[in-house]
């Protein structure tokens, strides 16, 4: 099911579309703009670089939804899901790159792994999340889908010092290792931080949070893409009921 939402900025009325990306075009879309900010904002090594695009294996067993500016038909906002078959034909899920994810087998109930998610730095507010959120809903109701995981990004340019402030916060408020255990195949270095340096959550990882989704160990370094990626699990049934009108039918 498409969503639409009218969104006011200060410069013009947005109306913004939810969708399937469905075929090699709308794949390449979803491709450009993951290339342009993963290599933009943290210098990510990406295969398809030359292409101006971000490609791997797992592209071709993913559901992609987006979210475009009707205005301007540009898609400003993508993320891909894999499911629990696609991943069992893989061999994996794609977080298991970064985390030995321990109980994985005994979560009781479909899972639906995020992955890629990006927003356009010209469209990052609530509207646009909450219109990529809708189209997620629809898939989760659709597949039935009891868990929903996968990693959110801290930038790591400045030598890891946002990333250690922000575990600090997330491990008082967020940590759960009940349903799952994520033990980080390449820890972050060791960074003497006082208790009390602040730093801002990016944008995509406190949207996870509000929702009502956990954090399930500590993070693992990307080297790649300059990042220390967090793994979450956000159980269907734990929604945060402010929240979970994005998700109305799924609660």
């Amino acid at each position: 099911m498409t969503q639409i939402a009218s969104i006011r900025d200060t410069s013009s009325d947005r109306r913004l579309q939810a969708e399937r990306l469905i075929g090699p075009h709308a794949l390449q879309q979803a491709q450009a703009l993951r290339f342009q900010v993963f290599s933009g904002e943290f210098n990510a090594k990406l295969n398809g670089a030359e292409q101006g695009l971000d490609i791997d294996d797992y592209d071709v067993h993913c559901m992609h939804i987006g979210v475009r500016d009707l205005s301007t038909g540009r898609l400003v906002a993508t993320t891909r899901l894999l499911d629990h078959k696609a991943a069992n034909t893989l061999g994996r899920f794609y977080s298991e790159e970064e985390f030995s994810l321990h109980g994985l087998g005994h979560l009781q109930g479909p899972i639906l792994e995020l992955g890629r998610t990006c927003v356009d730095p010209a469209y990052r507010n609530g509207g646009t999340i909450a219109v990529l959120w809708s189209e997620l809903a629809e898939v989760l109701n659709e597949g039935g889908y009891s868990y929903l995981m996968g990693c959110a990004s801290i930038p790591m340019q400045d030598g890891g010092i946002q990333a250690h402030a922000i575990m600090q916060r997330l491990r008082e408020r967020y940590l759960s290792t009940e349903h799952l255990r994520a033990e980080p195949k390449n820890p972050l270095p060791t960074l003497d931080l006082p208790n009390n340096v602040i730093c801002e959550m990016p944008p995509l990882l406190k949207a996870y949070m509000r929702l009502g989704a956990k954090i399930c160990g500590e993070p693992c370094w990307d080297e790649d893409f300059q990042v220390a990626d967090v793994f979450i699990l956000l159980k269907r049934d734990e929604l945060c009921p402010r929240y979970a009108r994005h998700f109305k039918a799924a609660v």
